[in-house]
């Protein structure tokens, strides 16, 4: 069983957040737990498209596509490492997408106003979070941490750390920086220890 799965939403391969991404997992490793790395420029899929086929069966039956292969990992993991580069103030296209086909894991109630709970609450599941831009300021980052985080709570991820990386843009160029390679590691390490403790 995998313990964490990692998640990078970048279009460049080799860049900043794929560095970000196995220092963070190489963090979990070093303590023993197994990952699994996924980079989502490798898969094809799209956007939700809002069919709500997943409220009569529980699971995204509507689109055959790269997230059907993603789903069993999502669900046999204890933890999600999700990094994105900022985007408009936001997250990657690709990333956005990844979040919005998880909708199929909440479970809605017949009543009005419609109650609602998460299939993947309750079972002690944790999640690092990381942003990249190339801005100075934290607040140029716009929504992009608060857009991984509100969905990856409602969805019953605790959120162990958050990793913001500022002023970086040049691909790899984070393999420069050392305080932020030891931010990652220190994430994943702290993430392998609560789920160990748990």
């Amino acid at each position: 069983m995998v313990s964490v799965l990692g998640v990078e939403g970048s279009p460049r391969k080799r860049g900043n957040s794929h560095i970000l991404l196995n220092t963070i997992l190489t963090g979990v490793e070093d303590s023993g737990l197994k990952v699994h790395k996924v980079h989502l420029r490798d898969y094809k899929y799209a956007s939700c498209i809002g069919c709500e086929q997943c409220r009569k069966n529980g699971q995204c039956s509507g689109q055959k596509d790269g997230m059907t292969l993603l789903y069993p990992l999502i669900e046999d993991s204890k933890a999600l490492v999700l990094i994105s580069p900022v985007h408009n103030y936001n997250v990657s296209a690709w990333v956005k997408a990844f979040i919005d086909r998880m909708y199929c894991y909440y479970a809605f109630a017949d009543t009005r106003p419609r109650q609602w709970r998460s299939r993947l609450a309750g079972q002690g599941r944790k999640a690092v979070i990381a942003a990249i831009a190339e801005q100075t300021e934290k607040e140029n980052m716009g929504f992009t941490l608060d857009a991984m985080r509100l969905p990856l709570e409602a969805l019953g991820y605790e959120i162990i750390s958050e990793i913001p990386v500022m002023q970086l843009f040049d691909r790899g160029i984070i393999a420069k920086h050392q305080e932020y390679l030891d931010q990652a590691w220190e994430a994943g390490s702290r993430l392998a220890a609560e789920l160990k403790s748990v």
